[in-house]
């Protein structure tokens, strides 16, 4: 069998379904219907919606840490049409959903799929009167083959790795004498992850302790690099190297995006401050 692990599976799941349909019970039950010990984990099912951007950031942000097995992401604003559906598989997990860039980046995470087969195969599809909602009728039911045990070269035709849709994943670039990077992601807290990384920091001469500045828009605001949340004073902006290892506009126990007016693909200009 060309999969990762060993039963019973665990399926990881992430979407821009939401809760208050039934989509994410759905495939989940497609899933146990045809491996009921399959072991469901959610990743989120708030993607905002058609947003593949962020649905792979998400993915490539939490996959490193997931049980080995399979993952089920389904972001896919192009559902019913000549899209590839795939699976990817990688020494850690076997990553099924559209081929549409939400999957390239993780994949490469974890090392590159070693092999990828587009979900071409009949016999495991459920019938169904439409063609938008190829999560539950051909997604689940692939998921749900692996973990009862099927090989991913049964589900289709095996196509080269190579073919897979890259993510379009911005990088920081040179700025003058500054640097020019985008928010990536936004968290719960309002905190604002850059792509920016605390070596790209120290090569603009900023260091720990010591203020950036950072344009957005027409603003100029200064941050004051720290290393936890708690050491920013009352009001202050500071960067925080976050969990992930990347910089991260924040306030203490306020909303930076708030504060800033940013979303995520906000561009920014960090320079060093005085020093």
């Amino acid at each position: 069998m060309t999969s990762v692990g060993s039963p019973p599976y665990t399926v990881s799941l992430l979407s821009d379904f939401g809760l208050a349909d039934e989509f994410v019970s759905v495939c989940k039950g497609v899933i146990l219907s045809l491996a009921p010990a399959a072991r469901l984990l959610d990743i989120t099912h708030d993607i905002a919606p058609h947003d593949v951007r962020s649905g792979a950031l998400t993915l490539v942000r939490s996959v490193q840490y997931l049980p080995a097995g399979v993952v089920l992401a389904v972001v896919d604003p192009g559902v019913g049409t000549d899209r590839r559906l795939v699976a990817a598989v990688t020494d850690d997990q076997v990553l099924v959903g559209p081929d549409n860039g939400l999957l390239a980046p993780a994949a490469a995470m974890l090392g590159g799929a070693r092999q990828v087969v587009a979900l071409t195969g009949a016999g495991y599809e459920l019938p169904g009167p439409g063609v938008t909602f190829a999560g539950r009728d051909i997604l689940a039911p692939a998921v749900g083959q692996l973990c009862a045990g099927a090989p991913a070269e049964s589900l289709g035709e095996l196509v080269d790795p190579a073919t897979l849709v890259p993510g379009l994943v911005s990088l920081p670039q040179p700025d003058g004498e500054g640097l020019s990077g985008e928010v990536w992601w936004i968290d719960r807290f309002g905190n604002c992850q850059l792509n920016i990384g605390p070596d790209e920091l120290r090569a603009l001469g900023a260091e720990p302790g010591r203020a950036v500045q950072v344009q957005i828009g027409d603003q100029a605001r200064m941050a004051r690099w720290v290393n936890t949340y708690a050491a920013a004073k009352p009001s202050e902006l500071v960067i925080v190297v976050d969990s992930y290892g990347l910089a991260s506009l924040a306030l203490d126990r306020r909303s930076a995006a708030d504060e800033l007016g940013v979303r995520a693909g906000s561009g920014v200009v960090v320079t060093a401050g005085e020093r």
